[in-house]
């Protein structure tokens, strides 16, 4: 174990130390729910990085993934040609979100809908959530919704849907917590579009970030907004609710119109976000060349380096270099703004034209930024639930932001697992390289 893996390790108490501080009610920590939570993770951080068979597993996972996204791009390469293809040989324009990263999210919408209507996912989502009810205790609602979140985005919320009227208002900031500290299974395909070529283990890396993530969505949504209430479903066990269609083809065009929903959406919010940050980044850019004149310094006045300034704290207590903090305390901040599809966009490039000076900022980094925990979500996953349940507007409304910060710290703490189990003897095997 080297200095980093200790700085991990020690980072992981120490996000739980500030959330503590900034909890809406310290006397109210709840250890059980810590202690399991993080219990839970070093398990399953050992099994993704030490076990004697994990890395088979985790390699498996991966070639899954990446298999399954070459069959997705079949239907693409049928629509746009060329276009649906990064080669420069055959594509000198390169790489183009809108025709070779977002087309996929119909695919795999669609593959989930066959999932759900054989009953696969609703068996799997069921296993994971009582495990989070038994161990840590906590409402079965509540597990049900951090449990669905591994695989499905705000749909989530609708598993729990007849709870959700009589939830407490702790249990409304971890639903929304959970939403947005994991990642949905057709969005987490566009990352491995971005990174395959310069990281090769990407897939299996997400999947495992995702898993992770849920538990540490609990721990910190708990710590920052304890449960002072008593949930009608807690320590029970609850069946996943969700509307069955008819037939698998009912199935199949539902989950593929969803696909198509989702993809406006996002491609909405890409174009909006991105060319307010433009308007904000030129209005600091006038202020800034002014201080910079008076008071004879050189600094860049954007929003990704302010970002950066305010996240180089927390990069360095996940682990890592110094050397590589700078730039990846920036791809880290700016997700908090531009969404994590930039963010890992720009890991890419950093990857890609060797920016980073060690194997472990690639690694860390990538489970770091793997959640919605970005300003937009809240708008997403607030709207979202609200709409399910028009009576408690207020209550979710108000745990929108205390939920957004416990899904950065739940990011922050899940890239602390892995920069504890991380080394450079496994550069080969995680990196694919």
């Amino acid at each position: 174990m080297d200095v980093y893996n200790i700085v991990s390790f020690l980072g992981l108490f120490v996000l739980i130390g500030i959330a503590w501080l900034l909890s809406n009610n310290r006397k109210a920590f709840n250890w059980r729910v810590v202690a399991w939570g993080v219990g839970i993770q070093f398990v399953l951080g050992g099994m993704v990085f030490l076990f004697p068979n994990s890395n088979l597993v985790f390699k498996w996972l991966n070639d899954a993934v990446v298999k399954v996204l070459d069959s997705a791009m079949a239907g693409t390469r049928f629509l746009f040609g060329n276009l649906a293809t990064a080669d420069p040989n055959a594509n000198p324009l390169g790489f183009i979100l809108a025709f070779q990263g977002l087309p996929a999210i119909v695919f795999f919408s669609a593959l989930m809908a066959i999932l759900y209507y054989y009953r696969v996912m609703p068996l799997i989502i069921r296993g994971f959530a009582n495990l989070f009810t038994r161990l840590m205790r906590i409402s079965g609602a509540e597990s049900l919704c951090a449990a669905s979140n591994i695989f499905v985005g705000i749909e989530s919320a609708l598993t729990v849907r007849p709870y959700l009227l009589h939830m407490t208002r702790s249990e409304f900031c971890t639903v929304l917590t959970a939403g947005m500290a994991t990642v949905a299974s057709n969005v987490l395909v566009v990352y491995v579009s971005f990174l395959y070529d310069m990281f090769p283990t990407i897939a299996g890396h997400l999947i495992s970030a995702s898993i992770l993530s849920a538990p540490a969505a609990v721990v910190m949504s708990k710590i920052l907004y304890p449960e002072t209430e008593h949930p009608k479903t807690l320590g029970l066990r609850i069946e996943p609710h969700y509307d069955k269609e008819p037939d698998v083809f009912t199935a199949i065009i539902n989950g593929a119109n969803a696909g198509i929903k989702l993809i406006a959406g996002i491609a909405a919010m890409l174009l909006a976000v991105l060319g307010l940050v433009a308007l904000v980044d030129m209005i600091l850019g006038v202020f800034g060349s002014g201080i910079n004149a008076l008071f004879d310094v050189n600094v860049t006045w954007t929003l990704k380096t302010m970002l950066g300034y305010l996240f180089y704290p927390f990069t360095l207590i996940i682990g890592i270099p110094l050397s590589d903090a700078g730039i990846i305390s920036q791809i880290i901040g700016e997700r908090a703004i531009v969404t994590e599809l930039v963010a890992y966009q720009d890991l890419a490039v950093a990857i890609k034209d060797n920016l980073l000076h060690h194997p472990r900022s690639a690694v860390v980094t990538t489970y770091a930024l793997c959640g919605f925990a970005h300003v937009a979500s809240i708008a997403i996953f607030v709207g979202g639930v609200a709409a399910l349940v028009p009576e408690r507007t207020r209550d979710v409304a108000r745990s929108g932001l205390r939920a957004l910060l416990a899904a950065t710290f739940a990011c922050l703490m899940t890239a602390c697992i892995a920069g504890t189990f991380f080394n450079d003897s496994m550069s080969t095997i995680l990196l694919g390289k």
